[in-house]
Protein backbone atom coordinates (compact mmCIF):
# COMPACT_ATOMS: atom_id res chain seq x y z
CA UNK A 1 0.00 0.00 0.00
CA UNK A 2 1.27 3.16 -1.12
CA UNK A 3 2.33 5.67 2.18
CA UNK A 4 0.09 8.29 1.86
CA UNK A 5 -2.80 5.69 1.22
CA UNK A 6 -1.70 4.16 4.24
CA UNK A 7 -1.80 7.13 6.48
CA UNK A 8 -5.06 8.41 4.83
CA UNK A 9 -6.89 4.53 6.45
CA UNK A 10 -4.96 4.50 9.43
CA UNK A 11 -6.15 8.62 10.02
CA UNK A 12 -9.46 7.17 9.27
CA UNK A 13 -9.62 4.26 11.33
CA UNK A 14 -8.20 6.14 14.33
CA UNK A 15 -11.06 9.12 13.82
CA UNK A 16 -13.22 6.20 13.91
CA UNK A 17 -12.28 4.46 16.99
CA UNK A 18 -12.11 7.62 18.64
CA UNK A 19 -15.82 8.68 17.52
CA UNK A 20 -17.00 5.56 18.64
CA UNK A 21 -15.29 6.01 22.21
CA UNK A 22 -16.90 9.83 22.44
CA UNK A 23 -20.88 7.96 21.45
CA UNK A 24 -20.86 10.33 17.91
CA UNK A 25 -20.70 9.48 14.29
CA UNK A 26 -17.37 9.83 12.50
CA UNK A 27 -16.18 13.00 10.92
CA UNK A 28 -17.17 11.52 7.42
CA UNK A 29 -20.70 11.09 7.95
CA UNK A 30 -23.22 12.39 5.32
CA UNK A 31 -25.19 15.45 5.62
CA UNK A 32 -29.15 14.76 6.10
CA UNK A 33 -29.61 13.63 2.48
CA UNK A 34 -26.64 13.80 1.21
CA UNK A 35 -23.67 11.37 -0.70
CA UNK A 36 -20.23 11.30 1.88
CA UNK A 37 -17.73 12.93 -0.27
CA UNK A 38 -15.06 15.38 0.47
CA UNK A 39 -11.75 16.09 1.17
CA UNK A 40 -9.76 13.79 3.76
CA UNK A 41 -6.46 14.99 5.33
CA UNK A 42 -4.63 13.51 2.71
CA UNK A 43 -6.55 15.05 0.17
CA UNK A 44 -8.66 11.96 -0.66
CA UNK A 45 -12.47 11.47 -0.81
CA UNK A 46 -13.89 9.46 2.09
CA UNK A 47 -17.34 7.75 1.08
CA UNK A 48 -19.76 6.18 3.29
CA UNK A 49 -23.53 5.99 5.23
CA UNK A 50 -24.17 8.75 7.99
CA UNK A 51 -25.44 6.55 11.62
CA UNK A 52 -27.90 8.51 13.22
CA UNK A 53 -26.69 10.83 15.66
CA UNK A 54 -27.90 10.44 19.30
CA UNK A 55 -27.68 13.76 21.15
CA UNK A 56 -29.82 15.89 22.78
CA UNK A 57 -31.42 18.80 20.44
CA UNK A 58 -32.18 22.56 21.20
CA UNK A 59 -34.37 24.82 19.07
CA UNK A 60 -32.32 27.12 17.10
CA UNK A 61 -32.79 30.30 14.99
CA UNK A 62 -32.18 30.35 11.51
CA UNK A 63 -32.08 33.05 9.19
CA UNK A 64 -33.04 33.43 5.40
CA UNK A 65 -31.01 36.02 3.01
CA UNK A 66 -34.88 37.92 2.85
CA UNK A 67 -34.05 38.72 6.46
CA UNK A 68 -36.48 36.79 7.94
CA UNK A 69 -36.18 34.44 10.96
CA UNK A 70 -37.69 31.10 12.01
CA UNK A 71 -36.51 28.20 14.00
CA UNK A 72 -35.65 24.66 14.06
CA UNK A 73 -34.18 21.98 15.87
CA UNK A 74 -30.06 21.06 16.03
CA UNK A 75 -28.09 18.70 17.60
CA UNK A 76 -26.03 19.89 20.34
CA UNK A 77 -23.08 17.47 18.78
CA UNK A 78 -22.13 17.51 15.48
CA UNK A 79 -21.07 14.44 13.33
CA UNK A 80 -18.45 16.22 11.57
CA UNK A 81 -15.98 17.20 14.45
CA UNK A 82 -12.52 15.83 13.69
CA UNK A 83 -11.13 13.73 15.96
CA UNK A 84 -8.10 13.53 17.26
CA UNK A 85 -5.41 11.56 16.22
CA UNK A 86 -4.04 9.39 18.70
CA UNK A 87 0.26 9.91 19.27
CA UNK A 88 -0.10 12.89 16.96
CA UNK A 89 1.32 16.20 18.25
CA UNK A 90 -1.71 18.93 18.21
CA UNK A 91 -1.94 21.39 15.11
CA UNK A 92 0.65 23.82 14.67
CA UNK A 93 -0.99 26.83 16.23
CA UNK A 94 -4.56 25.24 17.52
CA UNK A 95 -5.70 27.27 20.61
CA UNK A 96 -3.90 30.51 20.50
CA UNK A 97 -5.27 33.13 21.45
CA UNK A 98 -5.00 36.80 19.92
CA UNK A 99 -6.43 40.23 21.11
CA UNK A 100 -8.48 41.61 18.18
CA UNK A 101 -9.62 44.67 20.66
CA UNK A 102 -8.12 45.43 23.93
CA UNK A 103 -9.85 48.22 26.01
CA UNK A 104 -8.61 46.48 29.24
CA UNK A 105 -9.17 44.37 32.29
CA UNK A 106 -11.79 41.27 31.67
CA UNK A 107 -12.73 42.00 34.95
CA UNK A 108 -14.19 45.63 33.84
CA UNK A 109 -14.85 44.49 29.80
CA UNK A 110 -17.24 42.60 28.07
CA UNK A 111 -15.03 39.92 25.99
CA UNK A 112 -16.44 38.56 22.97
CA UNK A 113 -14.44 35.10 22.19
CA UNK A 114 -14.80 34.83 18.12
CA UNK A 115 -13.19 31.14 17.06
CA UNK A 116 -12.63 29.75 13.79
CA UNK A 117 -14.00 26.45 11.78
CA UNK A 118 -12.54 25.09 8.98
CA UNK A 119 -9.35 27.17 8.67
CA UNK A 120 -6.26 25.37 8.63
CA UNK A 121 -2.93 25.94 10.37
CA UNK A 122 -1.88 27.93 6.84
CA UNK A 123 -5.29 29.61 7.08
CA UNK A 124 -5.01 31.54 10.45
CA UNK A 125 -4.22 35.20 8.95
CA UNK A 126 -7.75 34.45 7.09
CA UNK A 127 -9.60 33.40 9.78
CA UNK A 128 -8.10 36.95 11.94
CA UNK A 129 -9.01 38.69 9.20
CA UNK A 130 -12.37 37.12 9.03
CA UNK A 131 -13.00 37.37 12.67
CA UNK A 132 -11.62 41.35 12.34
CA UNK A 133 -14.58 41.77 9.66
CA UNK A 134 -17.33 40.35 11.70
CA UNK A 135 -16.62 42.78 14.93
CA UNK A 136 -16.44 45.58 12.72
CA UNK A 137 -20.04 44.59 10.92
CA UNK A 138 -21.29 44.67 14.39
CA UNK A 139 -19.87 47.70 15.45
CA UNK A 140 -21.43 49.14 12.61
CA UNK A 141 -24.88 48.79 14.34
CA UNK A 142 -26.01 50.87 17.40
CA UNK A 143 -25.79 50.82 20.27
CA UNK A 144 -22.46 49.14 19.58
CA UNK A 145 -20.83 51.46 17.45
CA UNK A 146 -21.28 54.40 20.74
CA UNK A 147 -20.15 51.26 23.08
CA UNK A 148 -17.36 49.60 21.75
CA UNK A 149 -14.74 50.65 23.97
CA UNK A 150 -16.42 48.55 26.51
CA UNK A 151 -15.46 45.42 24.53
CA UNK A 152 -12.31 43.36 24.56
CA UNK A 153 -12.43 41.01 21.44
CA UNK A 154 -10.23 37.47 21.56
CA UNK A 155 -9.97 35.65 18.26
CA UNK A 156 -9.21 31.56 19.44
CA UNK A 157 -7.56 29.85 16.64
CA UNK A 158 -8.91 26.36 16.04
CA UNK A 159 -6.78 24.63 13.48
CA UNK A 160 -8.86 22.35 11.11
CA UNK A 161 -7.50 19.16 9.51
CA UNK A 162 -9.16 20.55 6.25
CA UNK A 163 -10.46 23.90 4.72
CA UNK A 164 -14.05 24.94 4.64
CA UNK A 165 -16.73 23.26 6.14
CA UNK A 166 -19.38 20.72 5.60
CA UNK A 167 -22.62 21.37 3.09
CA UNK A 168 -20.41 24.04 1.23
CA UNK A 169 -20.61 24.37 -1.90
CA UNK A 170 -23.58 21.40 -1.70
CA UNK A 171 -24.96 19.07 0.30
CA UNK A 172 -22.57 15.62 -0.29
CA UNK A 173 -19.37 17.38 0.53
CA UNK A 174 -18.01 16.55 3.72
CA UNK A 175 -14.94 18.22 5.97
CA UNK A 176 -14.18 17.32 9.34
CA UNK A 177 -13.22 20.42 11.07
CA UNK A 178 -12.51 21.44 14.91
CA UNK A 179 -15.85 22.59 15.95
CA UNK A 180 -17.36 20.14 12.87
CA UNK A 181 -19.76 23.31 11.32
CA UNK A 182 -21.92 21.98 8.59
CA UNK A 183 -24.84 23.56 6.71
CA UNK A 184 -27.78 21.49 5.95
CA UNK A 185 -28.51 21.14 9.57
CA UNK A 186 -31.74 19.80 10.59
CA UNK A 187 -32.49 19.85 6.92
CA UNK A 188 -32.24 23.57 6.12
CA UNK A 189 -29.95 24.38 3.84
CA UNK A 190 -28.28 27.78 5.38
CA UNK A 191 -28.65 26.84 9.08
CA UNK A 192 -25.47 26.46 10.11
CA UNK A 193 -24.76 23.91 13.34
CA UNK A 194 -21.30 23.58 15.40
CA UNK A 195 -20.63 21.06 18.24
CA UNK A 196 -21.48 22.97 21.06
CA UNK A 197 -18.52 20.44 23.42
CA UNK A 198 -15.97 21.86 21.24
CA UNK A 199 -17.22 25.23 21.00
CA UNK A 200 -16.97 25.10 25.25
CA UNK A 201 -13.44 23.94 24.93
CA UNK A 202 -11.30 26.49 22.64
CA UNK A 203 -14.09 29.51 24.20
CA UNK A 204 -12.76 28.11 27.85
CA UNK A 205 -8.81 29.31 25.95
CA UNK A 206 -9.79 32.90 26.12
CA UNK A 207 -9.19 35.01 29.32
CA UNK A 208 -12.74 35.58 29.72
CA UNK A 209 -16.18 34.53 27.44
CA UNK A 210 -19.11 36.94 28.11
CA UNK A 211 -20.13 36.28 24.20
CA UNK A 212 -19.04 33.63 21.57
CA UNK A 213 -18.96 33.96 18.06
CA UNK A 214 -18.05 31.07 15.66
CA UNK A 215 -17.21 32.48 12.23
CA UNK A 216 -16.64 29.42 9.37
CA UNK A 217 -14.38 29.27 7.16
CA UNK A 218 -17.41 30.21 4.18
CA UNK A 219 -18.79 32.36 1.85
CA UNK A 220 -21.88 30.66 1.60
CA UNK A 221 -25.17 32.46 3.41
CA UNK A 222 -25.75 31.33 6.48
CA UNK A 223 -26.08 31.14 10.39
CA UNK A 224 -27.62 30.28 13.50
CA UNK A 225 -28.28 31.54 16.79
CA UNK A 226 -28.21 29.07 20.10
CA UNK A 227 -30.13 31.29 22.41
CA UNK A 228 -30.61 29.13 25.49
CA UNK A 229 -27.05 27.85 26.16
CA UNK A 230 -25.88 28.10 30.02
CA UNK A 231 -22.09 27.65 29.92
CA UNK A 232 -20.08 27.27 32.67
CA UNK A 233 -17.48 29.53 31.51
CA UNK A 234 -20.44 32.29 31.77
CA UNK A 235 -22.25 33.24 28.20
CA UNK A 236 -25.11 32.50 27.28
CA UNK A 237 -25.51 32.23 23.74
CA UNK A 238 -23.66 31.31 20.66
CA UNK A 239 -23.95 32.37 17.06
CA UNK A 240 -22.38 30.92 14.02
CA UNK A 241 -21.68 33.01 10.63
CA UNK A 242 -19.83 32.38 7.55
CA UNK A 243 -16.54 34.40 7.44
CA UNK A 244 -17.40 35.26 3.91
CA UNK A 245 -20.05 36.34 3.37
CA UNK A 246 -21.23 40.26 3.75
CA UNK A 247 -24.37 39.50 5.07
CA UNK A 248 -23.71 36.79 8.06
CA UNK A 249 -22.48 40.59 11.02
CA UNK A 250 -26.40 40.75 11.21
CA UNK A 251 -26.98 37.45 12.63
CA UNK A 252 -24.36 38.30 15.18
CA UNK A 253 -26.05 41.51 16.24
CA UNK A 254 -29.64 39.99 16.48
CA UNK A 255 -28.21 37.03 18.64
CA UNK A 256 -26.64 39.35 21.09
CA UNK A 257 -30.19 41.10 21.06
CA UNK A 258 -30.97 37.78 23.24
CA UNK A 259 -27.61 36.88 25.07
CA UNK A 260 -27.21 40.86 26.80
CA UNK A 261 -30.88 42.34 25.99
CA UNK A 262 -32.32 39.63 27.20
CA UNK A 263 -34.64 40.91 24.35
CA UNK A 264 -37.81 38.44 22.64
CA UNK A 265 -37.92 37.78 19.42
CA UNK A 266 -40.35 39.77 17.32
CA UNK A 267 -41.13 38.08 15.24
CA UNK A 268 -44.79 35.34 14.90
CA UNK A 269 -45.51 32.02 13.40
CA UNK A 270 -49.13 32.26 11.40
CA UNK A 271 -50.08 29.10 12.51
CA UNK A 272 -49.57 30.07 16.43
CA UNK A 273 -52.83 31.02 17.45
CA UNK A 274 -53.15 33.70 20.13
CA UNK A 275 -51.00 33.80 23.10
CA UNK A 276 -52.62 33.09 26.36
CA UNK A 277 -50.25 32.99 29.40
CA UNK A 278 -48.27 35.68 31.60
CA UNK A 279 -47.40 38.74 31.12
CA UNK A 280 -43.59 37.96 29.39
CA UNK A 281 -40.91 38.85 31.49
CA UNK A 282 -38.74 40.14 28.06
CA UNK A 283 -38.63 44.01 27.49
CA UNK A 284 -39.80 44.04 23.54
CA UNK A 285 -43.02 42.26 23.98
CA UNK A 286 -46.30 42.61 26.15
CA UNK A 287 -49.48 41.49 26.42
CA UNK A 288 -50.86 45.44 27.08
CA UNK A 289 -52.08 47.55 23.79
CA UNK A 290 -50.51 51.25 24.02
CA UNK A 291 -53.41 52.36 26.64
CA UNK A 292 -52.87 50.26 29.03
CA UNK A 293 -48.90 50.31 29.00
CA UNK A 294 -49.28 54.06 29.17
CA UNK A 295 -51.66 54.01 31.99
CA UNK A 296 -50.09 51.33 33.73
CA UNK A 297 -46.15 53.01 33.49
CA UNK A 298 -44.88 49.89 32.27
CA UNK A 299 -42.59 47.93 30.08
CA UNK A 300 -41.77 50.52 26.57
CA UNK A 301 -44.39 53.38 28.26
CA UNK A 302 -41.45 56.04 27.97
CA UNK A 303 -40.97 55.28 24.70
CA UNK A 304 -44.53 55.83 23.09
CA UNK A 305 -45.39 57.93 20.43
CA UNK A 306 -40.94 58.60 19.90
CA UNK A 307 -39.36 57.63 16.92
CA UNK A 308 -37.08 54.82 16.49
CA UNK A 309 -34.15 54.30 14.78
CA UNK A 310 -35.45 51.36 13.23
CA UNK A 311 -38.14 53.57 11.46
CA UNK A 312 -41.43 54.28 12.29
CA UNK A 313 -42.59 55.39 15.86
CA UNK A 314 -42.87 53.30 19.11
CA UNK A 315 -46.53 51.70 20.09
CA UNK A 316 -48.14 48.51 20.24
CA UNK A 317 -48.10 46.88 17.37
CA UNK A 318 -49.44 42.94 17.54
CA UNK A 319 -47.84 39.92 16.91
CA UNK A 320 -44.35 39.38 18.43
CA UNK A 321 -42.85 36.15 20.68
CA UNK A 322 -43.49 33.91 17.92
CA UNK A 323 -47.79 34.82 18.26
CA UNK A 324 -49.62 36.81 15.88
CA UNK A 325 -52.19 37.43 18.31
CA UNK A 326 -52.41 38.12 22.08
CA UNK A 327 -48.68 39.60 22.47
CA UNK A 328 -47.46 43.50 21.12
CA UNK A 329 -43.88 44.50 19.66
CA UNK A 330 -42.77 48.24 20.06
CA UNK A 331 -42.11 48.52 16.38
CA UNK A 332 -42.82 47.41 12.99
CA UNK A 333 -39.85 45.53 12.06
CA UNK A 334 -36.69 45.64 13.98
CA UNK A 335 -33.63 43.85 13.99
CA UNK A 336 -35.39 41.36 16.77
CA UNK A 337 -38.03 40.63 14.10
CA UNK A 338 -36.14 40.49 10.60
CA UNK A 339 -32.10 40.95 9.81
CA UNK A 340 -30.93 44.01 8.01
CA UNK A 341 -32.32 46.62 10.94
CA UNK A 342 -31.58 48.50 13.48
CA UNK A 343 -32.77 47.83 17.29
CA UNK A 344 -35.85 49.81 18.37
CA UNK A 345 -35.69 52.58 21.50
CA UNK A 346 -36.72 49.77 23.95
CA UNK A 347 -34.06 47.23 22.60
CA UNK A 348 -31.57 50.04 22.37
CA UNK A 349 -31.93 50.67 26.16
CA UNK A 350 -31.96 46.90 27.04
CA UNK A 351 -28.81 46.45 25.03
CA UNK A 352 -26.89 49.25 26.89
CA UNK A 353 -28.06 47.35 29.64
CA UNK A 354 -26.73 44.63 28.91
CA UNK A 355 -23.22 46.02 27.76
CA UNK A 356 -22.93 47.25 31.90
CA UNK A 357 -23.46 44.02 32.90
CA UNK A 358 -20.35 42.98 31.98
CA UNK A 359 -18.25 46.44 31.81
CA UNK A 360 -18.26 49.22 33.87
CA UNK A 361 -17.84 52.68 32.69
CA UNK A 362 -15.03 53.70 34.49
CA UNK A 363 -11.29 51.67 35.35
CA UNK A 364 -7.94 52.80 36.11
CA UNK A 365 -4.80 51.78 35.60
CA UNK A 366 -4.08 52.24 39.71
CA UNK A 367 -5.95 49.27 41.27
CA UNK A 368 -8.66 50.78 43.80
CA UNK A 369 -8.27 51.27 47.37
CA UNK A 370 -4.10 51.76 46.68
CA UNK A 371 -2.60 54.01 48.95
CA UNK A 372 -0.76 57.03 47.31
CA UNK A 373 1.16 60.16 48.08
CA UNK A 374 1.15 63.83 47.28
CA UNK A 375 3.68 62.90 44.77
CA UNK A 376 2.00 60.29 42.57
CA UNK A 377 -0.01 60.74 39.75
CA UNK A 378 -3.61 59.25 38.82
CA UNK A 379 -5.08 58.25 35.54
CA UNK A 380 -8.85 57.06 34.90
CA UNK A 381 -10.14 55.86 31.93
CA UNK A 382 -13.75 56.73 30.42
CA UNK A 383 -14.06 54.31 27.59
CA UNK A 384 -17.70 55.79 26.72
CA UNK A 385 -17.74 59.06 25.18
CA UNK A 386 -20.01 61.96 26.69
CA UNK A 387 -19.58 59.98 29.90
CA UNK A 388 -19.37 62.90 33.11
CA UNK A 389 -16.65 62.45 35.36
CA UNK A 390 -16.81 63.96 39.26
CA UNK A 391 -14.28 64.27 41.90
CA UNK A 392 -14.86 64.03 46.01
CA UNK A 393 -12.28 63.93 49.22
CA UNK A 394 -13.46 62.87 52.39
CA UNK A 395 -17.45 63.19 50.49
CA UNK A 396 -16.74 66.55 49.58
CA UNK A 397 -16.94 67.31 45.48
CA UNK A 398 -14.40 68.88 44.01
CA UNK A 399 -15.60 71.25 41.36
CA UNK A 400 -12.70 72.38 40.01
CA UNK A 401 -11.56 68.59 39.11
CA UNK A 402 -14.79 67.84 37.12
CA UNK A 403 -14.08 65.93 33.69
CA UNK A 404 -10.06 65.69 34.63
CA UNK A 405 -9.08 62.47 33.62
CA UNK A 406 -5.36 62.87 34.99
CA UNK A 407 -4.97 64.28 38.46
CA UNK A 408 -1.52 65.41 40.24
CA UNK A 409 -2.53 64.57 43.34
CA UNK A 410 -0.09 67.77 44.61
CA UNK A 411 -2.88 69.35 43.55
CA UNK A 412 -5.44 68.20 45.97
CA UNK A 413 -3.38 70.51 48.31
CA UNK A 414 -4.20 67.85 51.37
CA UNK A 415 -3.69 69.64 55.14
CA UNK A 416 -3.24 67.72 58.53
CA UNK A 417 -0.94 65.25 60.03
CA UNK A 418 1.47 63.38 57.05
CA UNK A 419 -0.13 60.03 58.07
CA UNK A 420 -3.70 60.66 57.86
CA UNK A 421 -5.51 59.15 54.88
CA UNK A 422 -7.89 61.15 52.60
CA UNK A 423 -10.24 59.28 50.64
CA UNK A 424 -10.22 60.26 47.24
CA UNK A 425 -13.28 59.18 44.75
CA UNK A 426 -14.01 59.20 40.90
CA UNK A 427 -17.72 58.93 40.05
CA UNK A 428 -18.35 58.42 36.18
CA UNK A 429 -21.74 58.57 34.53
CA UNK A 430 -23.19 57.94 31.17
CA UNK A 431 -25.73 60.53 30.83
CA UNK A 432 -27.37 58.85 27.64
CA UNK A 433 -31.00 59.59 26.55
CA UNK A 434 -31.13 56.35 25.48
CA UNK A 435 -31.79 54.71 28.88
CA UNK A 436 -34.84 56.00 30.48
CA UNK A 437 -35.42 53.07 32.88
CA UNK A 438 -34.39 54.65 36.14
CA UNK A 439 -33.74 50.93 37.52
CA UNK A 440 -31.28 50.19 34.83
CA UNK A 441 -30.10 53.56 34.82
CA UNK A 442 -28.54 52.28 38.11
CA UNK A 443 -25.49 50.53 36.15
CA UNK A 444 -24.22 53.17 34.18
CA UNK A 445 -22.47 54.60 37.04
CA UNK A 446 -19.59 53.49 38.64
CA UNK A 447 -17.04 54.70 41.17
CA UNK A 448 -13.36 54.22 42.05
CA UNK A 449 -11.92 55.08 45.41
CA UNK A 450 -8.24 55.36 46.71
CA UNK A 451 -6.58 56.34 49.85
CA UNK A 452 -4.36 59.94 49.33
CA UNK A 453 -1.16 61.15 52.34
CA UNK A 454 0.83 64.19 52.14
Amino acid sequence: MPRIAARTTTALLTAALAAALLGSAPAWSVPPGGTATGNTAAGSTATGSAPPVKAPVRQVEVFAEDGSISRAQAPAASPYVAAPAQGVAPLRGDGDVTPLVSGGDPATKLDVVVIGDGYTAQEQQKFLTDAAEKWREMTAVEPYATYRGLFNVWAVSAVSPESGVTGDPDQATVRHTALGSYFWCDGVERLLCVDEKAVEGYAAKAPQADLVLVVANSAKYGGAGYNDVTSPLGYEGIATVAGGNAKSGQIAVHETGHSLGKLADEYAYDGQGTYQGDEPAEANISTLTADRMRQQGTKWSRWLGQASPDGGTVGAYEGGGYYPAGLYRPTENSIMRSLGREFNLPGREAMIAGFYRHATPLTSPTATGSWLTAADRLTVDLPVPGTRLRWFLDGRELDRLRGRTALDLADLKLTGPHTRPHLLTAVATDPTPAVADPALRANLTAALSWLVTR
